[in-house]
């Protein structure tokens, strides 16, 4: 049976490695933290005893680390220890520049690579519904996709190294944006004495209509699936939120795109983190944009 290094097993990670197991792959993981490592033992990944030795035998290594920094420093570490015609996946959320060094860093090796990263939150990691933006040559995304497709539902080819992240940043401008723009609604239609439901069935049948309000509405009742009604316990954390949000403007900056509401939403989600809500929900904005109001 060919073998799945898994590298970084953290809160998505472990569900990823663990759905892989699921399929019948053999997946032999590390991370640093020994509570991560139990979880995804009990899952059924065999645990190695340091990063190089969960690659050493693997023909396709998948990493999910926090930053670029760290996939560099990783894949730097490891890349050695490598098979020769091995296949490198990053799942990581990282900024464009560090992901074509790991690609470089691969290359220098001989190795394959990919950057790979994920839409869908931790929900969509463990029921296997990820969507991967994948950048990379054709050949190695060719490999891949099978593997990516047993922890997703959607895969996309977007380009050469570095498009993957390119691709994932964009969508998350898009996403922080309208969440503003919907919780801003909500909170301009209580003020003006209109129904969260009124405004919804209105909304999510018209011009309106976004995935922000109809899949993650940011008020309780609309949609009974959605963190706002489960006290905005995180799918996908508000500190997240502002990572991509910072990782568009750097982007943003080193080409000289003009992306005002994309800046304008980091400054927003960099003031609610600032104030102790980093932890919930990134919908919970919409609390911080009440507070806002009240304070008019």
């Amino acid at each position: 049976m060919p073998t799945i290094g898994f590298i970084g097993l953290g809160n998505m990670g472990a569900p990823m490695a663990a759905n892989l197991v699921k399929s019948g792959e053999r997946v032999v993981g590390f991370d640093l933290v020994p509570a991560s490592r139990q979880a995804a033992a009990a899952a059924g990944v065999e645990i190695a005893a340091s990063a190089k030795r969960s690659v050493a035998d693997a023909e396709i290594v998948v990493s999910m680390l926090p930053a670029g920094e760290h996939v560099l420093s990783v894949w730097t570490d490891v890349l050695p220890a490598a098979k020769k015609g091995a296949l490198f996946i990053d799942c990581s959320t990282i900024d464009v520049a560090s992901a074509r060094k790991a690609h470089a860093l691969a290359a220098g090796r001989g190795v394959a690579s990919l950057d790979a990263p994920v839409s869908g939150g931790v929900g969509g990691a463990k029921a296997a519904t990820l969507t991967f933006m994948v950048g990379g040559a054709a050949d190695a995304f060719a490999r891949g996709k099978p593997l990516l497709e047993r922890m997703g539902k959607r895969v996309v080819h977007c380009g050469e190294a570095g498009n993957g992240q390119a691709a994932k940043i964009c969508n998350n401008m898009i996403l922080g944006v309208s969440m503003i723009a919907v919780s801003e609604a909500f909170v301009l239609g209580e003020k003006l004495g209109l129904s969260h439901q009124a405004l919804f069935d209105v909304a999510s049948a018209s011009s309106g209509q976004c995935w922000s309000l109809t899949s993650y509405c940011p008020v309780p009742g609309p949609v009974p699936a959605s963190p706002a009604n489960n006290g905005y316990k995180a799918g996908f954390a508000a500190a997240l939120m502002l990572k991509d949000l910072n990782l568009a403007r750097e982007a943003a900056q080193s080409v000289k795109a003009a992306t005002a509401l994309g800046a304008h939403a980091a400054e927003i989600y960099q003031h609610f983190a600032q104030a102790g809500h980093a932890a919930f929900d990134f919908s919970a904005i919409i609390n911080f944009v009440r507070e806002r109001s009240a304070n008019r």
